[in-house]
């Protein structure tokens, strides 16, 4: 087979894949019904469960779509006439705000910073003081609004202490940070195909032990294709989706599932970390910052402060790197003007050199007075 282009994504996900992710989707024509698909299935489910938990206690509810799917999913399933405090801190909490206003939810919006950490005796004072019992806290792990990784280790522990269950959007951290359900009182966890687990878009799962799905039997139903207990019982007894399945996507994900187990994901971490503090230590040589403290960093994601030219405009310079096969993202902070780029997929530092050798050149040619001239297209050359 021939090799596919090889375009570098520095968004948020969908990410970079290798081209036997790509070619897994080429597969004869199956009816999703047929007892074999099922068996895939059921070894994605298995695999997805054991990087966060145990696979005897736990399992992954999958659904056809994409992250928002599963948050729905679980919003809509999960909190019955309870009430839920959602933090925001960037654009996917304040999504998960939307959502439960669109359900009618009880809610509490607990609104904070998206380049600072999460203020945890402000949240115990609502935990404390709220004369509604609070039931449900749901928290996004990885903001990618900013790159700001959320302390939910910290943010489990508080909810352990009042008997909330937590809720984690792990959407963009699953696969690359190291997460333990159990030890961090998780009892719900959104992820998807199409970030660091390095598969194609189109496939969610909701991660939790057996027992919280059972338990939502008697739970209000809120959506017919998007709830949690019809589709977890529907799968344990056939071993299929209630719906049509994305086939061609699960093929790619079960590759992509085992090139991660190949890499490990201490090492895919770290492979990543080290793709950041190259991005990171460019755009400073060059005179340009970004907004959230190292020790608070997810170093999968950074959104960095446009630089202040009269030549700048971001979609212009989205276009320019777009013709060299490299796409970056736009800014999500409200009232700072940012840009964003991730460095999760099938990339490596070497990728983040070359973005670095074009954000230089852009950057003369817009007349951006640069800190230091380290990095040169001449000398990238030689």
């Amino acid at each position: 087979m021939r090799n596919v282009q090889r375009n570098i994504l520095l968004t948020p996900g969908p990410a970079t894949t290798t081209d036997t992710v790509k070619f897994a989707q080429i597969v004869p024509d199956i009816c999703p019904r047929e007892s074999e698909f099922g068996e895939l299935m059921e070894s994605i489910s298995a695999d997805l469960t054991t990087i966060v938990a145990d696979e005897k206690q736990y399992t992954s509810v999958l659904f056809g779509g994409s992250g928002t799917a599963a948050m729905d999913a679980v919003l809509s399933s999960v909190i019955g006439e309870g009430t839920i405090i959602i933090i925001n801190n960037g654009a996917y909490g304040q999504r998960m705000c939307e959502i439960a206003t669109v359900y009618g939810l009880h809610f509490i919006e607990f609104v904070s910073p998206p380049d600072k950490p999460v203020d945890l005796g402000a949240l115990e004072q609502i935990l404390k003081l709220t004369h509604t019992t609070i039931t449900h806290l749901t928290v996004v792990h990885h903001e990618t609004t900013t790159g700001l990784l959320n302390n939910i280790k910290a943010i489990g522990e508080l909810c352990k202490a009042y008997q909330v269950i937590l809720i984690v959007d792990a959407i963009s951290s699953f696969g690359a940070v190291p997460i333990q359900m159990e030890d961090m009182n998780i009892s719900y966890l959104i992820a998807s195909s199409n970030k660091n687990i390095q598969g194609l878009p189109g496939v969610s799962f909701v991660i939790a032990s057996k027992q919280r799905f059972e338990g939502l039997q008697h739970v209000r139903r809120r959506s017919y294709y998007l709830n949690l207990y019809d589709q977890y019982t529907y799968f344990l007894q056939h071993n299929q989706m209630r719906f049509t399945a994305p086939i061609q996507t699960l093929y790619a994900l079960r590759q992509a599932i085992n090139e991660f187990i190949l890499e490990g994901i201490e090492q895919r971490y770290a492979r990543y970390a080290q793709s950041w503090k190259t991005l990171t230590q460019g755009i400073h040589r060059m005179g340009l910052n970004h907004i959230v403290a190292e020790e608070h960093h997810s170093k999968l994601l950074t959104s960095i402060i446009e630089p202040i030219c009269e030549g700048y405009d971001f979609q212009k310079m989205h276009d320019f790197f777009y013709t060299k096969g490299i796409t970056i993202y736009p800014g999500k902070v409200e009232k700072l003007n940012t840009f964003r780029i991730a460095n999760i997929g099938d990339i490596t530092h070497h990728d983040i050199e070359a973005f670095l050798v074009l954000l230089e050149i852009y950057l003369r040619d817009i007349g951006f007075p640069l800190r230091e001239a380290v990095i040169t297209y001449e000398s990238k050359q030689k």
